[in-house]
């Protein structure tokens, strides 16, 4: 990520949270004190926002010395070391909320993405992301899928062209929007919603380069996926969950969407404690 960016993240956080007024700090804590904290993980899962979190500890103090013992990616269990850190008291517990709000929201997002990747680890069928992301912190959440191990659909209305019901009432059917996306961006991929098998023959006839399946159960799944030419990838989404994806990768499908990862994942309970450290 342009490291720009993320010091706009980071400094927009510390400021929301007014870190560097800290009024509980500076009146139980004095100027000078040190202090040596530990992250923990509470929980079992899938670390991501590990050097965001490290980026909040320095901008705060950049004399805060730090020792990750876990990075973005790696599988924790609870009771895991994350990071061992020392420096100014006020400092550390200044920076601790707008540090731990990042890494666990992210983990938790990286988390609910490995656990799909692992139901589907023996088909050939990955997990997306969608636009359904916070406000903001879409950048920062489609890392934290694929720290997950997922993988990240577009961006942005920009990054590729996704024709939706609500575009193909307003070109007059599939076959005009296509055309209408077609001629508006030729370089740019083109995806088509399909909602019925009729929806998803037309389509095929004008062969755009992705078709999504949207709220179709497993046997309709099956019978799209038998009109489908492998040259077009095939995607669904819409009700897919952890208990039921498996039998939707199992038709044959190349993808599966879920917002899920993104705009429901619990966060990933971490914790920090610190100690003084005497002068």
């Amino acid at each position: 990520m342009n490291t720009l960016l993320l010091q706009c993240f980071i400094d927009a956080a510390l400021a929301e949270d007014m870190a560097f007024t800290d009024l509980t700090a500076q009146a139980t804590i004095a100027k000078e004190q040190q202090g040596k904290a530990t992250i923990i993980a509470k929980a079992d899962g899938v670390l991501s926002g590990c050097k965001i979190a490290q980026q909040v500890f320095t901008t705060m103090d950049e004399t805060i010395q730090q020792a990750w013992l876990k990075k973005d990616q790696d599988h924790v269990q609870a009771g895991d070391v994350i990071c061992q850190l020392e420096g100014n008291m006020r400092m550390l517990l200044s920076a601790e909320r707008t540090a731990l709000n990042f890494i666990q929201h992210l983990s938790g997002i990286a988390t609910a993405t490995a656990l799909f990747v692992d139901v589907l680890k023996d088909t050939n069928c990955d997990i997306a992301d969608t636009r359904k992301t916070t406000p903001g912190l879409r950048l920062l959440e489609k890392q934290a899928v694929l720290d997950g191990g997922g993988t990240n659909h577009r961006m942005d209305l920009a990054s590729g062209m996704l024709i939706k019901e609500n575009h193909i009432e307003a070109a007059g059917s599939i076959t005009d929007a296509v055309a209408a996306c077609q001629t508006h961006a030729p370089d740019t991929w083109i995806e088509v919603e399909c909602e019925t098998l009729n929806e998803v023959v037309e389509a095929v006839a004008v062969c755009p380069d992705i078709i999504l399946l949207d709220n179709m159960d497993t046997d309709t799944v099956q019978q799209a996926r038998k009109l489908v030419p492998s040259s077009i990838m095939l995607e669904a989404s819409g009700n897919i969950t952890l208990d039921n994806a498996h039998n939707y990768a199992q038709t044959g499908i190349n993808r599966i969407a879920v917002g899920a990862i993104t705009h429901s994942a619990p966060s990933l309970d971490l914790s920090m404690r610190v100690s003084r450290v005497a002068s």
